[in-house]
């Protein structure tokens, strides 16, 4: 049985080959490298912002959280937007927020 989550529905799937469609349902916002803090593993780490939407964001970061691990990211506006992380691929990664920003 695979785990809830874990499924081949591209949720949880370390990206290798970049995204030919876009299936997302809310639009991005380029980022343009703006500044912000990502919480993970009790440390905080500066990380740039590639994108970023109401469902989640692309964060361009050194380390590399597993797919699946809790994370926060501290918005330059002083939001805090739990979620997890459903992809990595060259230096960036995917976060899905838990709730959506307002």
């Amino acid at each position: 049985m695979v785990p809830s989550g874990m499924g081949l529905d591209g949720n949880m799937i370390p990206r290798r080959v970049k995204r030919i469609f876009d299936q997302r349902d809310e639009a991005r916002g380029d980022a343009d490298g703006v500044l912000a803090q990502l919480n993970w593993r009790d440390q905080t780490v500066a990380v740039r912002l590639a994108n970023l939407s109401s469902a989640g964001a692309m964060v361009i970061l050194d380390e590399i959280p597993h797919i699946g691990e809790r994370v926060a990211l501290q918005l330059p506006d002083g939001r805090a937007a739990p979620g997890d992380i459903r992809w990595v691929r060259d230096g960036r990664i995917g976060i899905h927020f838990a709730a959506p920003l307002e």
